[in-house]
């Protein structure tokens, strides 16, 4: 049976939040006889530039087609090895099974449904024989998640400022212009693992994951950074599985020539570490809460490097600002 990781967690609250009103349930599918079709949503802009939107988790969709059906709202998940569509998608484009894998989570590893995914269109790129995982679209919020087996070629641009993704390959969307940080990473289960990162000292490899909102460090960080537990914190999963864990602020994340500082950080053991070899190493998934303080993060599969635009008016050679501007 195969086994998948899908490390995205739906929520990680990392402070006591405000009262806010409950999330907008999700929109139906657009049938095939939607007029909008997907190419019809791609504005030629250094490369396949689409338009995107930040979801209620502050983690940006894309519109896809499935054998021109749609389009339906896909979430970029550079943390998750299967691209995954839900169970709503299955019934409506009548998907055929293909048995069931295991899949991993933040914090549960469950077996589920597996199903044939032909005719995926984004950014101009047409994807078949798929073997998607089925998910359910309250635990995802999103229609379906784009992962790693439909991005491996390519590289990933986030633009913060102008609240864009691209996807395409790295000279169509500029090469490495404009990126004040350029890191080498290494693959890992399709993922890129920045190793020569440091956390307060500490040697730590870090996991940039456009699927998680905050921030999560394995205990192996916990302890030897020994951190407090100032307060609990709560995630689900993909599976809908709670991650229960303990928050603290660390002084200093540092990448190469810049610096965080005061980054939040949840701890909290999960089987993804595991399954990533980072039980006995420290380890930190960077979510989106952090990434957009940057200007621009593209991750590149191809060249296995991650870059980062710094904020306007930050300089290199500060290798320091606060983490919350």
């Amino acid at each position: 049976m195969p086994l998948l990781m899908l490390t995205a967690a739906a929520l990680l609250q990392i402070a006591a939040p405000e009262a806010v009103d409950s999330p907008p349930p999700l929109p139906e599918p657009v049938p095939v006889e939607a007029p909008a079709s997907l190419l019809e949503q791609i504005a030629a802009a250094g490369g396949e530039t689409i338009e995107s939107r930040t979801d209620y988790f502050q983690r940006m969709t894309v519109p896809v087609t499935i054998a021109g059906h749609g389009p339906f709202r896909f979430m970029i998940d550079t943390g998750a090895q299967a691209t995954v569509v839900t169970r709503g998608l299955k019934e409506m484009l009548a998907l055929p099974s293909l048995g069931s894998a295991t899949v991993v989570g933040m914090a549960s590893a469950r077996e589920v449904e597996l199903v044939q995914l032909d005719g995926l269109e984004f950014a101009a790129r047409t994807f078949d024989n798929i073997h998607a995982p089925l998910l359910e679209a309250r635990h995802i919020g999103a229609d379906g998640i784009l992962g790693l087996d439909s991005l491996q070629d390519l590289r990933v641009l986030i633009d913060f400022r102008e609240g864009t993704i691209a996807v395409d390959d790295a000279e169509a969307l500029g090469g490495n212009r404009g990126y004040e940080i350029v890191v080498r990473a290494r693959h890992k289960l399709g993922r890129l693992i920045i190793a020569d990162a440091e956390v307060d000292g500490i040697r730590t490899a870090v996991v940039i994951d456009t699927g998680a909102q905050g921030n999560l460090g394995n205990p192996e960080l916990q302890r030897r950074l020994r951190a407090k537990k100032r307060e609990e914190v709560r995630t689900t999963d993909i599976h809908g599985a709670e991650l229960v864990g303990n928050l603290d602020f660390v002084d200093r994340l540092k990448i190469d020539k810049f610096q965080l500082s005061n980054v939040p950080v949840a701890f909290a053991d999960g089987p993804a570490f595991a399954a990533l070899g980072l039980t006995n190493k420290p380890a930190l998934v960077l979510g989106m809460r952090d990434l957009r303080l940057f200007d621009r993060v593209a991750i590149d599969f191809d060249s296995r490097t991650v870059l980062f635009d710094l904020p306007r008016g930050t300089s290199v050679r500060s290798r320091h600002w606060p983490g919350r501007l």
